[in-house]
């Protein structure tokens, strides 16, 4: 038995009999079969393609209802961020134009309210409540003058922030001379500061020195570049607590052991500049300050000037502040040439210098004249004494009197003139004493040093306990010590009359003399209490030559 199997595409029969099968693949024609399915896909493109106009239609049609109607669906979240946008915005110009409507006031109020969000600024404020809160509660603790010093001191710092904010409003000014008007406030505040020192010597001098001294630091917001002659930012601040410090130490030295509140007032003053400033300096303005745009106005416009007519007075000293604001070169070429400067100016100008000239006549003439004849009258000698007097003003004048504690370890006494009261009473061995320029005058020593120094002093007497290293007579002119304690070393040089008195405990002193005359040691008697012996020193001596060297002795005299 024989079975045939016919399958799509391709003629497959299959031939099976009882005893084996076997299949045979040949091609079949099938065209009719193609051409039923050619004619399917067709009718099935058209139903899609129906579909799609029928979907198309209905999408349309939805599309102009809501065009109609309104929106079906809440709005999307990008179109609700735009509508915050805009309102956010119509405020802040509603805001703005408030502040341009309320006038400079409103202005001003509005750069400093922009210029508080400044880090700078704000690490400005930081640092300076955080100095002057110590600086403060010292100063208030002391009260008078030192209290004043630091109000003027604290008046100076808020002007420096002034003028770091108004320096972002304005362009940097091409020179110094442009930006006078600008730095005025600072300028006058440091001049204010100054004028606490001069004149008559105050209390507390060294603590508003220290003051005075130490507000050249703030001159670091005038840097307009490194070519301009003056230090970098931070290095400023250094050299200007540099030229205080020295003030401020005394203040430290005076009353290390007296006064705890002046020693935390000057620890708080150091610690303001050192390392307060220069740290704040270096890192946010180490090139100085942060200037506008060129677009801005000029510096000068920002300076707080308005206040300057309301005042009666004639304006501060500006001579302290010259050096920190101004030039050298723009007052000297405003300033009129006066002189022999003025003389030479008009001689290379190519002027008819002659012009002015008068004509000298016979009877002008030195010949001619009646009041040069060569005889001598009487009455030449009365210039006499104007060459007396003006002989007088050649004298060397007499400095300032001193008697103080330098740094600690040196006392210093000079320019003492008909003073018999002198007296230094708390001393140590570690401290030197030097006279200098003293006449007519007695110092009393009460405590041991290490040394002490006489120098060109003029009838003068000193009275010591214990010295020890050496006590040292110098270029002085009748002079009288007198030694309580010990002195291991005593020297005379240059000096004319010396009366010098030892003890019991001082007689083995050495004493050295060179170039002096009128030397006299006086010692007390073994015999008699209270009596003084007198022995001269040797101020001639006689040298022979024997044995090959020479031999030196002392003058002696024989004979009343």
């Amino acid at each position: 038995m024989v079975e045939s199997v016919v399958l799509q595409n391709w003629g497959i029969i299959q031939c099976r009999s009882i005893s084996q099968s076997h299949v045979y693949v040949f091609p079949v024609a099938t065209e009719k079969k193609e051409s039923r399915s050619r004619s399917r896909r067709i009718h099935q493109n058209r139903n899609q393609l129906e579909k799609r106009r029928h979907r198309d239609a209905s999408a349309h049609a939805r599309t102009h209802h809501r065009r109609t109607t309104g929106p079906i669906r809440s709005p999307s979240p990008r179109l609700a961020m735009e509508k915050a946008l805009v309102e956010r915005l119509e405020a802040a110009v509603a805001r703005l134009e408030a502040v341009a409507a309320s006038g400079a006031s409103a202005s001003r109020d509005l750069g400093g309210a922009l210029a508080a969000s400044d880090p700078s600024i704000l690490a400005y404020d930081d640092f300076v409540a955080d100095a002057f809160g110590r600086l403060n509660a010292a100063a208030e603790k002391i009260g008078g003058k030192v209290l004043e010093a630091t109000s003027v001191l604290a008046e100076a710092f808020a002007i420096a922030k002034d003028l770091l904010v108004q320096a972002k409003q304005h362009p940097k000014p091409a020179s110094m001379a442009n930006a006078q008007d600008f730095f005025k406030p600072l300028n006058d505040t440091i001049a204010k500061a100054t004028a606490m020192t001069e004149g008559r010597r105050p209390d507390y001098f060294n603590h508003m020195k220290s003051v005075a001294d130490s507000l050249a630091a703030l001159a670091w917001v005038a840097f307009l570049g490194k070519d301009r002659g003056m230090s970098f930012p931070t290095a400023h601040v250094e050299e200007s607590w540099q030229m205080a410090e020295f003030y401020n130490n005394k203040v430290l030295v005076e009353y290390k052991n007296k006064d705890a509140d002046h020693v935390e007032w000057a620890k708080a003053l150091k610690e303001l500049y050192m390392p307060g400033l220069r740290d704040y300096v270096k890192k946010y303005y180490p090139l100085g300050p942060v200037w506008g745009p060129a677009g801005c106005a000029p510096p000068k416009a920002a300076a707080p000037t308005p206040k300057a007519p309301a005042a009666k007075g004639p304006p501060p000293p500006a001579a302290p502040s010259a050096p920190l604001f101004s030039t050298d070169k723009s007052p000297k070429s405003s300033q009129p040439k006066q002189g022999m400067s003025a003389v030479f100016q008009d001689i290379s100008g190519g002027k008819d210098v002659t012009s002015g000239l008068r004509k000298v006549t016979a009877d002008m003439k030195s010949k001619n004249r009646a009041d040069r004849s060569g005889v001598v009258n009487s009455t030449a000698a009365a210039p006499a004494p104007e060459k007396t007097s003006r002989a007088g003003s050649f004298a060397p004048k007499t400095g300032t009197p001193k008697l103080e504690l330098q740094m600690g370890r040196k006392w210093v006494v000079e320019n003492q003139v008909g003073r018999k009261d002198l007296a230094i009473n708390e001393c140590d061995s570690k401290q030197s004493i030097y006279v200098y320029g003293c006449k007519d005058s007695v110092l009393q020593v009460n405590g041991k040093v290490n040394n002490i120094t006489v120098d060109k002093c003029t009838k003068f007497g000193i009275v010591f306990k214990d010295v020890v290293a050496a006590f040292e007579i110098v270029n002085c002119n009748g002079v009288e010590v007198q030694c309580q304690g010990t002195a291991p070393t005593i020297s005379i040089d240059n000096t004319a009359g010396c009366q010098l008195y030892l003890n019991k405990d001082s007689l083995g002193a050495s004493i050295t003399s060179a170039k002096s005359s009128e030397m006299n040691v006086l010692v007390p008697s073994d015999e008699t209490d209270g009596d003084w012996v007198e022995h001269p020193l040797p101020q001639q001596y006689i040298h022979f030559f024997k044995d090959g060297q020479f031999t030196t002795s002392p003058v002696s005299h024989s004979g009343a």
